[in-house]
């Protein structure tokens, strides 16, 4: 068997209708790259690193790199802060695994929001909750879902991202730490080792590369491994997932999981990040006896 994944491409079609959105893609949690579907936004044409560093050079971010969890650290507690400007001259001056996560951009400059729109595509956004992602030239984000199992819109600006998406049903093959929404952090999703984790046969992932202006949508619970082929950002969409068994799961990982792992942490370090890992093995390879 060969050593790397066969990717099947996600769809691509030009601007959308709500139905065409509603019928096609979403009732079914289908995956999706629509283009044209931004460009009568001002920030198709306004948006890049140098107008980023004029309004928000002086905003300190939170920054993240490659190193695998740390036990000391909370759940998504960067590993670094600076400056907008001064991450901006970072990622230009070449390749870095420094990476904005999860950030409220336009919450501390409020007037992008005039830059942009909110698809009217029959799903009910979180306006309150419009998060930037930024990644150096081959910065990664490991392979996860989202906690809350939203459904996304992704919009990339500046450059080339590839993304891989699976599907909730393959979760079971994907090697998924208890008490959490990460795979086991030593699969490489590049170069899977098929050997050391044998389930990841049976996975079968979706790919794409976005550019400037590109959408992809991302149904609820989908997992998601990015790669910054060039630097460049991104904006995420979200709306509450629409499943009632995802919108519980949901809650349940916000207000109890979480707080669970990380007062596992403080309690037994290493240790726990430890048996996280070996059941994680254990478990998904019990499927293949």
């Amino acid at each position: 068997m060969e050593p790397y994944f066969q990717y099947t491409e996600i769809e691509r079609v030009e601007k959308l209708t709500r139905q065409e959105f509603l019928e096609k893609y979403y009732r079914p949690q289908k995956p999706v790259v629509i283009t044209n579907q931004i460009e009568d936004w001002p920030a198709f044409e306004k948006w890049n690193f140098g107008f980023l560093k004029e309004v928000a050079g002086d905003k300190t971010v939170p920054l993240y790199d490659s190193r695998k969890t740390d036990y000391t650290k909370k759940v998504n507690e960067p590993d670094y802060t600076m400056t907008m400007s001064r991450y901006i001259d970072i990622l230009e001056k070449g390749p870095t695994d420094l990476r904005i996560f999860l950030y409220n951009l336009l919450k501390d400059v409020p007037s992008m929001k005039a830059d942009m729109k909110w698809p009217e595509l029959g799903i009910r956004l979180l306006k309150n909750l419009p998060l930037v992602f930024f990644g150096g030239e081959g910065a990664k984000v490991f392979m996860h879902y989202d906690i809350d199992f939203p459904n996304i819109f992704h919009i990339h600006f500046e450059g080339r991202k590839q993304c891989v998406l699976v599907s909730p049903d393959d979760t079971k093959y994907m090697y998924r730490l208890p008490y959490s929404w990460l795979c086991h952090e030593d699969i490489d999703f590049d170069n899977p080792d098929f050997e050391k984790f044998p389930a990841l046969r049976r996975v079968k992932p979706f790919i794409t590369h976005l550019s400037h202006g590109e959408m992809l949508y991302m149904p609820e619970g989908w997992w998601h491994y990015m790669k910054y082929e060039t630097p460049g950002f991104s904006l995420s969409l979200r709306s509450l997932a629409g499943r009632p068994r995802h919108l519980l799961k949901g809650l349940l990982n916000v207000a109890v999981i979480r707080h669970y792992d990380n007062w596992m942490r403080r309690r037994k370090g290493q240790a726990w990040l430890d048996y996280k890992d070996a059941e994680a093995i254990r478990r998904t390879n019990a499927l293949l006896e």
